[in-house]
């Protein structure tokens, strides 16, 4: 694994932690949008967005969600925008496959709690990146992570892989994690790491906690395999591309 050294411990409360390093040409392939697509690029944690309660309730909108659902594999995911739910070794479109029940299963409350959580995360990412919060857009996929150490059964459960989110996702520029749970309380590896040449960067999750960063090769990352316990998070990612813009999830 080389060297590690950790950005952000378990244990800390983190007021604002931001680094800069060097962007990738991956956005030079990419139409760009001045004002917002990235000129800065780095990456930062935070404890001090979302408080752990907010967590913990959104957590236990994961659990609702997921419950209907669930991988056969170790990674299950949920998605409230597209409705895409992990079931068995495949996945479901939750609001055709409940259809009214859903009413029953979240609340207009849920909805509300995620879009004001969408928004301070969004406002924090402009601010760290020196650019207007109304130039980003929210993309897909942003989904629900439930990870626990139940063997892969499909090539959907292998999350722990280096990647590149504009690479994998061409509309990411800033892409943004909402830990949900907490590293050696309720789950043991899972941490999530940056490959930077010669060392690896890591951050431990911890509930409340925001990570993010620039989506291009400059920030290559990988999560490491949960070894015990349940890890939860959600992804929130932001476009500068209008065209590749998704609304808020509604009930």
């Amino acid at each position: 694994d080389g060297v590690t050294e950790v950005l952000a411990h378990h244990s800390e409360s983190l007021q604002d932690k931001f680094i800069e390093i060097p962007c990738s040409e991956d956005y030079d392939s990419h139409k760009r949008f001045e004002g917002c697509t990235p000129r800065k690029c780095g990456r930062g944690v935070t404890d001090a967005v979302i408080t752990r309660e907010e967590a913990e309730r959104i957590r236990r909108i994961a659990e609702r969600g997921l419950s209907l659902g669930g991988s056969d594999g170790g990674a299950s995911i949920l998605d409230l925008h597209s409705g895409a739910l992990s079931l068995g070794k495949h996945f479901v479109n939750l609001y055709r496959y409940f259809g009214d029940k859903i009413q029953d299963i979240f609340t207009e409350e849920d909805f509300a709690l995620y879009r004001d959580v969408r928004r301070r995360i969004q406002q924090r990412i402009a601010q760290a990146f020196g650019i207007s919060s109304a130039s980003m857009y929210l993309t897909k996929p942003t989904f629900f992570s439930r990870i626990n150490n139940t063997e892969a059964k499909t090539t959907h459960d292998e999350y722990w892989h280096p990647h590149v989110d504009k690479v994998t996702y061409g509309s990411f520029d800033y892409t943004s994690l909402l830990y949900l749970s907490d590293y050696t309380e309720d789950f043991g590896g899972g941490r999530f790491v940056f490959m930077d040449a010669g060392s690896n960067k890591t951050i431990e999750p911890r509930a409340g906690r925001v990570s993010f960063f620039t989506s291009g090769s400059e920030n290559l990352h990988r999560v490491e395999k949960v070894h015990w316990g349940t890890r939860y998070a959600i992804t929130i990612s932001f476009t500068c591309n209008p065209d590749h813009g998704i609304g808020d999830p509604v009930l």
